[in-house]
Parts: C-alpha cells; sequence; structure tokens
C-alpha cells in the first residue's frame, strides 16, 4: 500500500473516568510532552464516565495547542444537529483545535436503556451516511436554510450555524465493507483500532476505503489515516506489535506509515509514564525514520 505522505501526528486516548480527575491531568500532561491531540471514548450510557462534550470542553479551557476530538461520538444518542452545532461551538471557541470523531453506533441495548433507537447493522450505517450529511449543511455557509431528506435524520429549514472557526474534519471509525465504502466516499479520516483490527488487517482495509475514494473521484490521500493503538514498554521484544522499547515501537509505527499510509498514531494508555515516553521517544524516532526513507525515494 503507499505512503500518502501525510504529516505524521501523535495523539492520546484518554478514558473519561468520572471517580476523580485524572483524565484533565493525563490530558495536559499530553499537550507538555508534546503531543499533537488528545481524545476521549464517548459513550452516554456509562454512568461511571464523565459526559464526553462537557469533558472536552473542559480539556480545552486548560490546554492551548492541541487539537481534541471525541474518539468516537456515539451518534444514536447525540444526535447530528446538536453534534454539529456542538462541534462548531467548541472549535470556535478553542481557537480551531476540534476535530469530530464519529461513530455508528454499538452496545444497542445500553443505547435503547438511555431512550436511543435500536438499529441493525444496516439501519446504523445509512443513519451516519444521513448525519454526516446533515452536519455538513448546518456547518456550510451556503445561503438560505439547510433541507436534509434522509431516512433517518433530516433537517426541514433549520437554520444553519454557528460555522466551525476552521474546517472540522469527520474521521469514522470503520471496519465492516459497506463502512469503509462509505469512509471512502464521504469522511475525512479513518480511525480503527489495533486492538479490532490488527496491522495485518490493515491492507485489505485500506483497499476498500480507496476503491470507494476513487469511485466517488476523490484522491485517497486526501483522507487522513489515523490509528488507535495500545502496546507495552518492556526492555526487550518479543516479536508482538508494540511491545518492547521505543526503537522498536518506532520501527514497527514507521513501517505502517511506509506500508499503510497510516499518518496518525493515537496512544490508548492512562499512564502518563507511557504517554511521555511515547511523545517524547517514539514519535522522534518514527518521525526521524519516516523522513529518512521518504528523503531517500
Amino acid at each position: 500500500m503507499p505512503d500518502y505522505g501525510q504529516t505524521l501526528r501523535f495523539g492520546s486516548f484518554l478514558t473519561p473516568t468520572a471517580a476523580d480527575a485524572t483524565v484533565v491531568d493525563l490530558a495536559v500532561r499530553s499537550e507538555r510532552a508534546g503531543l499533537d491531540l488528545v481524545t476521549i471514548q464517548d459513550h452516554p450510557y456509562q454512568p461511571r464516565f464523565l459526559d464526553a462534550w462537557t469533558l472536552l470542553t473542559w480539556i480545552a479551557a486548560k490546554t492551548d495547542t492541541v487539537t481534541i476530538s471525541p474518539n468516537v461520538a456515539n451518534l444514536p444518542l447525540r444526535g447530528p444537529a446538536i453534534l454539529a452545532r456542538s462541534a462548531a461551538s467548541l472549535d470556535r471557541l478553542s481557537g480551531g483545535r476540534i476535530e469530530l470523531g464519529l461513530g455508528a453506533g454499538s452496545f444497542w441495548d445500553a443505547i435503547a436503556a438511555n431512550g436511543g433507537p435500536r438499529r441493525s447493522a444496516g439501519e446504523s450505517v445509512d443513519a451516519l451516511v444521513d448525519a454526516i450529511t446533515v452536519i455538513r449543511a448546518l456547518w456550510s455557509d451556503e445561503r438560505g436554510a439547510a433541507r436534509v431528506s434522509g431516512e433517518h435524520y433530516s433537517v426541514d429549514g433549520a437554520k444553519r450555524g454557528p460555522a466551525p472557526l476552521h474546517d472540522i474534519g469527520i474521521w469514522l471509525g470503520a471496519y465492516g465493507k459497506r463502512m469503509l465504502a462509505v469512509t471512502g466516499r464521504y469522511a475525512d479520516g479513518w480511525l480503527p483500532s489495533s486492538f479490532n483490527a490488527g496491522p495485518d488487517a490493515l491492507g485489505a482495509m485500506t483497499e476498500r476505503v480507496d476503491a470507494a475514494a476513487q469511485e466517488a473521484g476523490r484522491d485517497p490521500a486526501a483522507i487522513r489515516r489515523l490509528y488507535n493503538i495500545s502496546g507495552t514498554f518492556t526492555d526487550s521484544a518479543d516479536g508482538s506489535f508494540l511491545n518492547g522499547p521505543p526503537r522498536v515501537w518506532a520501527e514497527q509505527l514507521a513501517d505502517m506509515a511506509l506500508l499503510h499510509g497510516t499518518g496518525t498514531f493515537i496512544l490508548g494508555s492512562d499512564s502518563a509514564d507511557d504517554l511521555e515516553r511515547f511523545a517524547g521517544e517514539v514519535a522522534p524516532q518514527v518521525r526521524d525514520l519516516v523522513d529518512a526513507e521518504r528523503n531517500a525515494t
């Protein structure tokens, strides 16, 4: 698979535990360590977790430079019109630092228990396409009211705005064939996780995203390739993915950038030490290895 030449970025994927303010401290430490983005999982039905949008707003107020995003926003319990205005509002307040990770939904029993819809896999994908259309319509600077007629989400004469401060990217957490095709046709970024799709699975999935993009007349390189990762820092490597010293992590992630076009790596960890090692030791080595390979070709 090609190297899309994307600027490498590194981030954290934090657990929004409600019991204490650790997640806020980890977000601040992520920025201070030099990471480029901070992301938060969104499970609105989980009482052990802080509400994602409230937390993202608090983190935005406590930081200055990092990009902030849900990883990924729960569409069925939030709805596209609210998501559009929430993201645009926080983007304006934060100085243009918001991106929108978006998911079709899962854990349908919990969603239904909290008043949301219960959707089949096919319905959830259709609803996601409707939602993307609604969100972009409300962000648009076109004149006149927004009108989108979808099977699951519609707006009929909704006033547009507020407009985000910058062009917010919509990043989809996608794995199945239809979701990968939707990513290629409509999304600004693709955000799978190594704990759901290991590196060996990415090649075939990338081909589906790229084929759908090309069929839609889009340049596949315009779709940012992100990857949630997890691993363990150890003194010696055992050959598995991200289990070893920082140099081994760097070599494996550089291979992913060059072979699969992955441009953003987001470490799922609530360990400040691991996040700081990732930012201070792994990220610079990945950049050096990728730059050397790109400059040699």
